[in-house]
């Protein structure tokens, strides 16, 4: 691990790490983080703002810097640790402007610089999934509990893709974790899960608070003390109170008051009809308390007006209420982003000659065609994003006539032609 990130840190830190193009300036660099940086600040709500002034964070797998730089404004102490003694350096030289920042090298393996409860929070993206050995993983997050404070969180990204029969992982394509192995471990180790998204893809998500020991098994002999009610329904991606029974956009958002503060996905189920969704997030109180739940609708038969009910251990703790379910639209495929293959952040300027297309709604990939300026392309690679919206990545390269210039990129989904689209080709 140490050797191939510290060649990776060498040949350039800034492309391996953000993976948006080769030799960027710093603002180009920092300017990556954005979208993560404010998906790690939407978990600070979790908390009130009074009581985030003396918290102190880790990031596990810091890099370069990138994300430590943005998110140390909200910490009195901000620690991050890597096991590249090259990024260390960088980030000690690009971190030097910020006293509460504070870049480690590590063993790869632990986080024996710490004692136990040093850290409120603690987050990790795009790391365990470069990570080869499972052992490895499992060893982090039993130290991320250790250093962790009692009521504090966690935040961290993994691998979700499915395990290949007989795989190998190296120290760019990691080893995977299903969604099953992340809740066996919660439950061992008194974590209470409060979101578990993305599960299947490579961007798997989880949000964990650490509870007192043994407060998991307290919990099963627990009931609630209070009726939780289900104020509104929307579907997950719009404000409309209705979801279609399967498909991309089977998901809502239920609005609840009085949730037991202490549930986690562990211990709550959501039937729809007579079928049990997949809650995936527990938000944090509102302005007038009312919490978030997030949940994937099951691929119902029934439409129309179903009851959706939470239920704790099993037992309903809240008075039904209503969801109008339609039957789904139909499937259309369509593009949801092209760019340099390489060079991720030239958008539609094809620097390296090869190109990256993002397709939704792609049922069977291998009916993909693909031409520029009527030339064929050959080739192409395939790999599924999420099975749930059907998001396809796809990969080639140019052919060898298509030289400097504006070009049209035309893709063909079997009988079904989608618009062309327009790329300036540089080299």
């Amino acid at each position: 691990m140490r050797d191939d990130w510290n060649a990776r840190a060498r040949e350039d830190a800034g492309y391996f790490v953000a993976f948006g193009r080769r030799d960027q300036d710093d603002a180009e660099f920092y300017a990556t983080a954005t979208e993560m940086v404010t998906s790690l600040e939407s978990e600070l709500r979790r908390v009130p703002l009074s009581e985030r002034g003396a918290w102190r964070a880790l990031e596990i797998g810091c890099g370069p810097g990138r994300l430590m730089r943005p998110m140390s404004r909200h910490f009195v102490e901000i620690d991050g640790v890597d096991v590249s003694d090259e990024m260390i350096a960088i980030a000690k030289e690009r971190l030097k402007d910020l006293p509460n920042a504070h870049p480690h090298h590590t063993d790869g393996a632990s986080l024996s610089l710490f004692p136990d409860q040093t850290f409120e929070f603690v987050y990790s993206y795009a790391v365990f999934q470069h990570i080869p050995s499972r052992e490895v993983v499992v060893q982090y997050l039993r130290e991320t509990h250790r250093v962790m404070k009692t009521g504090g969180l966690a935040r961290l990204q993994f691998n979700g893709l499915p395990q290949g029969v007989g795989a190998s992982y190296d120290t760019w394509a990691g080893a995977r974790f299903s969604a099953n192995e992340l809740m066996d471990f919660a439950k061992e180790y008194d974590l209470q899960v409060l979101a578990l998204e993305g599960v299947g893809t490579q961007y798997m998500w989880t949000s964990w608070r650490k509870q007192p020991s043994g407060w998991s098994q307290a919990q099963e002999s627990r009931e609630a003390k209070t009726e939780m009610r289900i104020r509104r329904i929307t579907n997950a991606s719009s404000s409309e109170p209705v979801a279609p029974s399967r498909g991309r956009w089977a998901s809502i958002s239920i609005w609840v008051e009085n949730l037991p503060s202490d549930a986690g996905l562990q211990h709550l189920r959501v039937t729809v009809g007579s079928s049990f969704g997949t809650i995936t997030y527990i938000g944090p109180p509102d302005n007038i308390g009312l919490q978030q739940l997030n949940v994937i609708l099951p691929e119902l038969e029934e439409t129309g007006l179903l009851p959706v009910e939470v239920q704790w251990f099993g037992q309903r703790i809240s008075p039904p209420a209503v969801l109008r379910v339609i039957p789904p639209g139909p499937s259309v495929p369509s593009v949801a982003s092209v760019s340099d293959g390489i060079n991720l952040v030239a958008g539609k300027r094809i620097e390296t000659r090869m190109i990256k297309v993002t397709l939704e709604e792609i049922s069977r990939p291998h009916e993909l065609e693909a031409s520029v300026d009527g030339h064929p392309v050959s080739d192409l690679e395939f790999f599924c994003v999420d099975p749930r919206p059907q998001k396809f990545e796809v990969n080639f390269r140019l052919p060898e006539q298509i030289g400097v210039g504006p070009h049209q990129l035309e893709l063909r989904m079997g009988r079904r032609k989608l618009a062309p689209i327009n790329i300036e080709v540089v080299a």
